[in-house]
């Protein structure tokens, strides 16, 4: 069982964050004790990059992005069933499943169409940089939020098999199932605010909205040329 490292006066509270910058900036703070380290952050796009930039930032690691996507419910954006990884590897609600009932036909037709744009958005974001070396090292996963966690769970398992030797999650929000999900996956969960039923990533702030490709490009850019 890993190790819940969290803000106990945010807990349950709504609106904390200005934006994902100021959230990032938060965190870094949190996570003090892996400053210039050799710890690799890895962001999941969209909305985990603007947080995953100030940690590396300001901590002074190395950061990269995960492809990692949840697998949609057909006819559904905002919802997923699963999550596939970066190697196409896929991990499934199957509780959710049960409720949903699609046959095996429309989870592979949904899988498929998940792969595709992983791969997609792998070339868009990360061109052809060699994906970093993760065994024996320290792993910082990073997204905006934590709603289900089968994003994140997904991202947790890819870095597992990639043999990292310790796997640390953070997360300026999370719902109180996502927490629960993840702490037996993760060395070391790291979030600021925790809140219960009903949850969405965007009530922890002010500031919300959908990223675009361009701006998480331009991050990743500003970031890699500092």
């Amino acid at each position: 069982m890993g190790e819940l490292i969290e803000d106990i006066a945010l807990r349950g509270r709504s609106f904390i964050f200005r934006d994902r910058l100021e959230a990032g900036k938060l965190l870094a703070e949190m996570l003090s004790d892996y400053e210039s380290s050799d710890a690799i952050v890895l962001a999941i796009p969209a909305g985990g990059v603007p947080v995953a930039f100030e940690i590396a930032r300001r901590l002074k690691l190395f950061m990269d992005v995960v492809i990692v996507r949840k697998i949609q419910i057909p006819g559904n954006t905002e919802a997923g069933f699963g999550a596939m990884g970066p190697d196409g590897e896929v991990v499934l609600n199957e509780s959710l499943l049960r409720t949903l009932r699609l046959t095996k036909e429309e989870i592979q037709q949904q899988a498929d169409k998940t792969r595709k744009i992983l791969e997609a958005r792998d070339r868009l974001f990360r061109g052809d940089r060699p994906f970093p070396y993760l065994s024996g090292k320290e792993v910082i996963l990073v997204d905006d939020g934590l709603a289900s966690g089968y994003t994140m769970s997904e991202a947790v398992k890819f870095a597992k098999r990639k043999y990292a030797k310790k796997i640390i999650v953070a997360a300026p929000t999370a719902s109180d199932s996502s927490i629960n999900l993840m702490l037996p996956l993760a060395d070391k969960l790291y979030c600021l605010n925790i809140r219960g039923y009903p949850f969405a990533v965007a009530g922890a702030y002010e500031k919300w909205y959908d990223l675009s490709d361009e701006e998480v490009i331009s991050l990743l850019k500003d970031f890699w040329q500092l």
